[in-house]
């Protein structure tokens, strides 16, 4: 039976291996996956030239939020080794400018603040309340699990990280261009990255397919991970 093609997932900001737990579990089955680590890495291009020194020669290419992001400077560096795409919960715009991007430049330096003056743990509470569905907050298993995973990613790859996505590329004309199946999936209810934005994506990308996830918020592969999972499953096989 041949083998599947391999598969790279791509965690977001603070994130690891945890936010794809599912996903690797079903679809690793007769596939090679590689979960990305980003290091210490304080450029998207660095994350990106990361996975290209480790990935299969082609490769299907996966990322969530920041992650999604990376795998856009993936292909943008190397096309050819990209055979399909899933942005997930993720945007494409550099940082806006004038007071809508020193409130986002004030916002993620009051978390880092937070994890300098009080630990991670504690800016990881903080964090998580607006990234998932609010219903889902009281939900012990599912909050302790990020909580942890922010956590132990540490304060300097916080900064690292806070540095890469301030100074992110727009990579609206790499949209575009971009010919090659690609799902584009957000959770209805991401207060981060709404839906109207993936929305525009989707049309800005020839051929692809939305997914809106209901009841779901920023973090929907730890909320909904059976859903986008399915979702992986038809992007893969289609």
């Amino acid at each position: 039976m041949k083998q599947a093609e391999s598969l790279v997932l791509v965690p977001g900001l603070m994130c690891d291996e945890t936010v794809w737990r599912h996903q690797v579990a079903v679809l690793g089955a007769g596939r090679d996956i590689q979960v990305a680590e980003h290091a210490l890495s304080d450029t998207l291009g660095g994350m990106a030239e990361r996975i290209l020194d480790t990935a299969a020669p082609r490769f299907a290419l996966a990322g969530h939020s920041m992650g999604g992001r990376v795998a856009l400077e993936v292909v943008a560096r190397a096309p050819e080794r990209v055979s399909r795409l899933a942005l997930l919960d993720t945007g494409y715009e550099a940082l806006a400018q004038g007071e809508a991007g020193d409130r986002e430049k004030a916002g993620r330096y009051r978390l880092l603040g937070i994890a300098q003056r009080d630990g991670m743990l504690a800016m990881a509470r903080d964090w998580a309340l607006g990234m998932v569905h609010p219903g889902r907050l009281d939900d012990r298993e599912l909050m302790d699990s990020i909580h942890t995973m922010i956590a132990r990613a540490g304060v300097a790859q916080f900064e690292a990280q806070i540095r890469a996505l301030l100074a992110r590329p727009d990579r609206t004309d790499l949209l575009k261009v971009l010919r090659l199946p690609t799902l584009v999936l957000c959770g209805e209810d991401d207060g981060w990255s709404p839906i109207a934005r993936h929305e525009l994506m989707a049309r800005l990308i020839d051929g692809s397919r939305l997914v809106g996830v209901p009841d779901c918020g920023h973090m929907s592969t730890m909320e909904k991970p059976e859903a986008i999972t399915t979702a992986m499953l038809a992007w893969l096989n289609k």
